[in-house]
């Protein structure tokens, strides 16, 4: 079994977005990414911080919009406000929100062309076409790492474990338009580990700690970890159980290194993609 250093992706893509943004910049356009901050969650805090600090060490300019305890009508006027300036490109909505408000509703507000992180329900309705657009970048993440894996998708059986519309459902998208046989399972599917054990390549979305065990998984097999889940003492684990997945397991992602640092990385090349596309938008 090898690891997918999602590590290493995140630094290639990096300089990618690096040379892109310097190109930019060269020509008078200056990427540029706002962070609506509705919250003041620590978690959520230091995970703005991390994207403002590699935004800019790769030459896109980051707009931390700090909200003092706003309702939704305020977010969304940020938002639409935000999606009307030229001088912004790419858009990101961060979580919690306050009770009762919802990411799907203030989706709306946030232009398809700024939507970089998935929000807008418009763009998940582009991404079940195949049209042009961008899917949230932890589903996004999970397709780039099996590109860069050279995994050979088409035909490829596919099993996504978890369905929502942040993770799961665009993730299977992702596959379905990479022409992979797709199957997304959820708590009700019947016998999980069995129809698990019938992928090619496992993405694992549920959001409970462990859940994928070495009987979910096919001798040689591709998975995908996307959990992020807490420990007591300050730490992070996925969905899968690492220690008996990597006995079965061709390739698979740990946490942290895998998904995670791929995220970040993709949020800034939908900012320099969205900054080029504004120039031929006008």
């Amino acid at each position: 079994m090898s690891d997918i250093d999602g590590r290493a992706v995140a630094k290639a893509l990096r300089a990618e977005v690096a040379a892109e943004a310097d190109r930019l910049r060269g020509e008078d356009v200056v990427p540029t990414l706002a962070v609506v901050v509705p919250t003041d969650d620590e978690g959520t805090a230091w995970y703005v911080r991390s994207i403002k600090k590699a935004a800019e060490k790769e030459g896109v300019d980051c707009r931390i919009e700090h909200l003092k305890a706003p309702g939704r009508d305020e977010i969304a006027a940020r938002l639409q406000e935000l999606s009307a300036d030229p001088a912004v490109h790419g858009i990101i909505c961060q979580t919690p929100l306050p009770e009762g408000v919802t990411l799907a509703e203030l989706g709306w507000y946030i232009s398809p062309f700024k939507d970089i992180d998935g929000a807008n329900p418009e763009s998940l309705g582009r991404l079940a076409q195949g049209r042009r657009t961008w899917a949230p970048a932890t589903s996004a993440a999970v397709l780039e790492l099996l590109k860069r894996e050279d995994l050979v998708l088409e035909g490829a059986r596919a099993v996504v474990v978890g369905r929502s519309t942040v993770v799961g459902k665009p993730a299977a998208l992702l596959l379905l338009n990479e022409s992979a046989t797709v199957t997304v399972c959820h708590s009700r599917t019947k016998d999980l580990a069995a129809v698990c054990r019938e992928a090619d390549v496992l993405v694992a979305a549920v959001g409970r700690a462990g859940m994928i065990g070495a009987d979910f998984v096919k001798p040689g097999a591709t998975v995908i970890d996307v959990g992020t889940n807490p420990t007591e003492d300050g730490g992070l684990v996925g969905d899968v159980d690492y220690a008996a997945v990597s006995a079965v397991a061709g390739r698979l992602t740990p946490v942290p290194g895998g998904v995670g640092p791929v995220t970040t990385a993709l949020l800034l090349r939908h900012t320099v993609e969205a900054a080029e596309l504004s120039r031929t938008r006008g």
